[in-house]
């Protein structure tokens, strides 16, 4: 049974908890602007040493300086999760170490020209819970 509409309400959460939400999962999505288009793509991801490493379907040289990601987990059956978005400069990691080590350890959905690694330096990091209203 789901929760009516009315009993649920979007509370902001803090940078370091959006960073906690982030954290503890795996799946997101890219998300950039190309020739006037929004592009969105599916993304997996780890958070280390204050950067975001994010490994999606994207040509490389189709992503701009400039990205955002966002992540989110919402229960369908009652309406309630939380949702995080991460947005600032995005470096393409082209080390063949790196690479090898990402591409061990984090898993992708396609290989080749479009198996893009890349470090998200966030600028802005913003977040909100979808919870039940207090009655």
């Amino acid at each position: 049974m789901s929760t009516a509409p009315a009993l649920l309400r979007m509370v902001e959460v803090s940078g370091a908890e959006a960073l906690w939400l982030l954290e503890g999962s795996a799946l997101g999505r890219l998300v950039y602007s190309r020739r006037d288009l929004t592009v969105v793509r599916p993304g997996r991801h780890r958070w280390e040493y204050g950067r975001l490493v994010v490994r999606a379907p994207a040509p490389a040289a189709a992503v701009p300086a400039t990205a955002t990601y966002q992540v989110d987990e919402v229960r369908a059956a009652t309406g309630t999760g939380w949702s995080v978005t991460v947005a600032g400069p995005v470096d393409v990691i082209t080390d063949p170490d790196e690479v090898a080590h990402y591409q061990r350890t984090l898993a992708g959905w396609s290989h080749g020209p479009h198996d893009t690694l890349l470090r998200l330096q966030p600028k802005t990091v913003s977040g909100f819970r979808l919870a039940r209203a207090e009655t």
